[in-house]
């Protein structure tokens, strides 16, 4: 309204220049004609069909300010001098109104940390009801009513404690990351078009990963004594899984699920069609398909196996993982360089693995 008000002002203030070289005879039959076709239109036109814009009903109001009410009362307006006059009362009215409105009505907003601190108890504790989190903001010295508590969660659209409390399974594999282990058959196909399954075991907590073979016909004989090379591997490395992930393809046996029930390694099936129940597992034969199988010419399940095993050593002990704050599963991240002429002079040797396609980096010694 104010941009369209301003433009009235300045397009009228245009045309008032234009009249000030007219003389008084050439405005007043302009004037005349003005009426003439006013009044045309006021017959043609019932006034109850007018509309004005707000900046309209301003600008007019404004304009004829200016005019006495017997020089109102002789122009043909096509609404009457009354209405004018309320149209500029209400305008008053409205910007009186404005300036007199006080800034914050009701309550005073919560205070934004306040809010994020509830949101995090919500999520740290999901059986917390609106009226627990109340009370533990009253015992940190927090005070608030606990109708806002309950505003908060409602208006983040966080449903109540009874339909939280259930445990997700995002929230199963953060709380049994230590105790949880992972496997999975990844497929390849070698140069002469023999098709080879790999079978690897991956640690949620550390990303330790164990290839436990490859062969061209994964049998149930086969499958089986994966598991017991398995469960002796984690008993010299000294391993305390408790759950392995595993999904439903038929090429583990029922043998399998218990040579590992025997161990005390209990097997958890994912559903059908969710890779994301896995998606440890799922991540990391992703990134054995980029950074290896990809990349590499195999010709036979020999030259398979040595370099499934020399990127298990590269995985293992040089890979840095986002998951374990940048250090690789079997190597923690070295103290920062604080010395200035260490790191001035910089002496930094690469090693390649695997004919060059992987790269390591270590200090000179």
């Amino acid at each position: 309204m104010l941009l369209r008000l301003t433009y009235l002002a300045v397009t009228n203030a245009f045309a008032a220049l234009r009249l000030l070289p007219m003389s008084d005879r050439d405005k007043d039959a302009e004037i005349l004609a003005l009426r003439h076709q006013l009044a045309v239109l006021h017959r043609q036109l019932s006034p109850a069909r007018a509309r004005f814009a707000p900046e309209d009903r301003a600008f007019l109001a404004a304009l004829l300010q200016l005019l006495s009410r017997a020089s109102l009362r002789r122009l043909p307006l096509m609404v009457s001098p009354d209405t004018v006059l309320r149209w500029h009362r209400d305008l008053m009215h409205r910007r009186h109104a404005k300036t007199s409105r006080p800034k914050h009505r009701g309550r005073p907003r919560t205070v934004a940390s306040i809010r994020r601190l509830v949101l995090r108890l919500v999520r740290d504790n999901p059986s917390w009801g609106y009226r627990r989190v109340h009370g533990e903001l009253a015992m940190l010295g927090i005070k608030v009513a606990a109708s806002t508590v309950w505003e908060i969660l409602k208006d983040e659209g966080i449903n109540p404690a009874p339909e939280r409390d259930a445990t997700s399974w995002a929230a199963f594999l953060r709380s049994q990351a230590d105790a949880l282990l992972a496997c999975d058959f990844i497929e390849t196909v070698t140069l002469t078009g023999q098709r080879q399954y790999i079978l690897a075991v991956i640690e949620h907590a550390t990303r330790r990963v164990r290839v436990l073979g490859t062969t061209a016909h994964p049998t149930a004989a086969w499958v089986t004594q994966a598991a017991r090379n398995l469960v002796m591997n984690l008993e010299e490395a000294g391993a305390t899984a408790e759950y392995l992930i595993r999904d439903r393809d038929a090429k583990f046996p029922p043998l399998f699920d218990e040579i590992l029930a025997q161990a005390g390694v209990q097997v958890v099936l994912s559903g059908i069609r969710m890779p994301r129940m896995n998606s440890v597992m799922e991540r990391w034969v992703q990134t054995c398909r980029r950074e290896l199988l990809d990349r590499t010419l195999i010709w036979n399940q020999r030259h398979l196996l040595r370099a499934l095993h020399e990127y298990e050593t590269h995985y293992n002990h040089n890979r840095a993982h986002q998951a374990i704050q940048q250090a690789a599963p079997l190597r923690a991240v070295p103290a920062p360089i604080t010395d200035p002429q260490h790191i001035t002079d910089l002496d930094i040797r690469r090693h390649d693995r695997l004919g060059g396609i992987v790269h390591e980096y270590q200090h000179a010694a």
